[in-house]
């Protein structure tokens, strides 16, 4: 044997070694003794551990090159043990190098034995700080590994695990000794390891590392609940960029995971009621409303949403305390997220439905408790649907879900918002019920509010009515046509009137007068007129002196100022006597000619008083049209007064068709939608 020739200094198949294996690490130094202790074999790395060249080391005595005087005794006698009893002997022992220092060396020695028989002595040696650094770092590396808090494996080319350690054991709920030779999908079937093995062959062909991977699973640790983990992978490489496998470490966020899934939610929450606060209760209509209500909450928080009030809610009728036995309810909006069978299975807006006691939506607005059935099953569905057919279109398209929420406003119970769920697949929760009932609670308001609204409203449009006549009288020469339209923004009774008064020899008093300003007393002080305006008209008084005797009136009416047009119809002179007090001037329409605006002074308003008033005599020919309105049907908050005058009689010039479509006409070209004020018309044609 010659130094350098010993076996190991090459690998399988010739090839050399890359020299950066841990025995490289510790540069672990062979040397072969004789048995009379001289050396016979001197590996490179003895060359680098003691300081002699092989040249400077073959043949001579091992006891007087490497070890001082001081401990040869010692050497000699742990040598003679190796050879004669075959003993193999470890431990530290202090070498002389050829610097003349003296280095603590970790041996392992043996003996060897040649095909003569021959007696051989192997030492093999490395430097003892080398070894202990060694040491710390591997008892180091077991630590971290052993006593890390985060799941760390180690995974080989194939994905098949190599090393689990005992935090990873615990996530997985497996012992790590089954991980070994396993792959992922055989340890944790209920984690997408389709997709985690895609990732990791990523990281293994490009060495790029993929960091806080998030994944979400069950594994038999903790089989009933999903859980999350937070993953990273690293490539392992060896020497000369060999591929060895890759690791992983895994992290249980999952308490994060729920908190951040939590706070999303709680986002989502007040972002619907934000949205409902914008969305919900734009009008004073109940119909709208109810539907504002079903369109915010699908599909947010439900695949179908249905707003049911109880019919004696909407009419007023329904006593202070709920009742014990069926209920008639009135579908006023349904809502679905997509096609589904579930929403032929809804009352149809506008219909009333009878639900027995025993029905859910009937427990909700008799106890004004939500009502919660988180997994439905046929029997929650016959107590659900209106009727055993609709109860089958539910189960067919897969409601599994329902929860159902009071109306309550101003501590009634006025009727209840309806829930279900088919496609998102999680049933109602607790969350879900506070966030329903939140939404229906804002939404009740706004609900109460339009049904009393719609009450006095039509109560206010029944009452002006009531104060004005019924259809106009016929007279000799005359036809007549006219309209009253309530203000449609505002719930109060308006002040605006129209009148057909008979006279003596066949003539006719036509009147419109507006009350400024609204409510009940407009109402009262509007018929007083009324009254009053018959009463002088019958005395064949001139026009103006009518409104002389009304203004009169109106300063004592409470500071009250109206405004008023009186004409009287003479059908023998074909002509009509117009008195105007502070009122828009009548349009007048010749039988064969434009129409025009009629030149009439236009005086002050009753109850300013002072003021004088004159007659106008206008031409009123067989043919001839007369148009008398109030402000309501013409005035605008963006249009100038003059534009929409000549807009008027615009119209009229074309509209030369039967009086009642003409009125018609008029109201639907010049009304605006939500209009704030009421308009009262009056259109007389001369018969001759």
């Amino acid at each position: 044997m010659t130094a350098g020739s010993f076996p190991g200094t090459t690998g399988r198949a010739g090839v050399p070694l890359d020299g950066t294996g841990l025995l490289d690490v510790l540069g672990v130094a062979a040397v072969v003794v004789d048995a009379q202790g001289r050396i016979v074999l001197w590996s490179p790395q003895a060359e680098a551990l003691f300081g002699f060249a092989a040249e400077e080391a073959l043949g001579r005595y091992v006891a007087r090159l490497i070890v001082g005087a001081e401990h040869r005794e010692e050497a000699m006698r742990l040598f003679g043990e190796v050879l004669r009893e075959g003993t193999a002997w470890a431990g530290t022992f202090p070498v002389r190098h050829k610097d003349g220092t003296v280095r603590q060396v970790e041996f392992r020695n043996m003996r060897l034995t040649d095909d003569l028989g021959g007696l051989y002595a192997l030492g093999i040696a490395a430097d003892r700080a080398a070894v202990e650094r060694v040491e710390t770092e591997l008892a180091l590396s077991d630590r971290l590994v052993s006593q890390s808090p985060i799941g760390l494996a180690v995974l080989d080319t194939e994905l098949r695990y190599v090393l689990v350690n005992p935090a990873l054991e615990r996530i997985n709920g497996v012992p790590a000794a089954l991980h070994v030779g396993r792959r992922i999908g055989d340890m944790l079937p209920r984690v997408d390891a389709t997709a985690l093995e895609a990732a990791l062959r990523t990281v293994l062909a490009t060495g790029t590392p993929l960091l806080d991977h998030p994944v979400i699973g069950r594994t038999p640790a903790d089989p009933d609940r999903d859980r999350a983990w937070s993953l990273s992978f690293y490539r392992l490489e060896g020497a000369e960029d060999r591929v060895l496998g890759v690791a992983a470490s895994v992290i249980d966020v999952t308490e994060r995971h729920r908190a951040d899934a939590e706070a999303n939610r709680s986002r989502r929450r007040l972002a619907l009621i934000a949205e409902a606060s914008a969305r919900v209760g734009t009008t004073l209509e109940v119909e709208r409303t109810a539907d504002e209500l079903a369109s915010v909450v699908v599909p947010t928080l439900a695949d179908i949403a249905a707003v049911d009030v109880l019919d004696s809610v909407l009419t007023l009728r329904r006593p202070g305390a709920p009742e014990e036995g069926p209920e008639l309810f009135r579908a006023l909006a349904v809502k679905a997220s997509g096609r589904t069978e579930a929403l032929p299975a809804a009352d149809p807006p506008g219909e009333v439905a009878m639900y027995g006691a025993d029905r859910l939506v009937t427990r909700c607005v008799h106890t004004g408790l939500p009502v919660l059935v988180q997994h439905v099953d046929p029997g929650d569905l016959a107590r659900i649907a209106r009727s055993p057919e609709a109860a089958e279109l539910l189960a067919r398209a897969g409601v599994h879900s329902y929860l159902a929420v009071p109306l309550i406003a101003r501590g009634e119970v006025l009727g209840a918002l309806d829930l279900k769920r088919d496609r998102n697949a999680l049933p109602f929760d607790g969350d879900d019920v506070l966030l329903a009932t939140e939404l229906a609670s804002r939404a009740a308001v706004s609900i109460d509010n339009a049904r009393w609204y719609q009450s006095v409203r039509n109560s206010a449009v029944t009452l002006q009515r009531s104060l004005l006549p019924g259809a106009p009288p016929e007279r000799a020469g005359l036809e007549v046509a006219a309209r009253y339209q309530p203000a449609q923004a505002s719930s109060e009774v308006g002040g605006d009137w129209y009148d057909v008064i008979p006279l003596p020899d066949d003539k006719t008093a036509l009147v419109v007068g507006d009350v400024m300003g609204s409510g009940i007393d407009a109402a009262a002080t509007m018929g007083r007129l009324r009254t009053a305006t018959c009463a002088f008209a019958d005395l064949d008084l001139s026009p103006a002196q009518v409104l002389k005797h009304l203004d009169r009136i109106t300063e004592g009416l409470e500071h009250y100022i109206a405004t008023c047009l009186f004409a009287v119809h003479d059908p023998v002179h074909g002509r009509c006597r117009i008195a105007n007090a502070g009122h828009l001037p009548p349009v007048r329409v010749p039988a064969h000619g434009p129409a025009e605006l009629v030149d009439v002074p236009p005086g002050v308003p009753l109850g300013v008083g002072g003021g004088t008033f004159r007659t106008t005599r206008v031409p009123f020919e067989p043919g001839d049209r007369l148009v008398l309105y109030t402000d309501g049907l013409i005035e605008t908050r963006h249009d100038a007064i003059d534009e929409r005058l000549a807009l008027l009689v615009g119209l009229l010039d074309e509209a030369r068709g039967p009086l009642e479509e003409t009125c018609d006409h008029l109201l639907r070209a010049l009304r605006r939608p939500g209009a704030a004020d009421d308009v009262a018309l009056l259109i007389a044609r001369s018969t001759g």
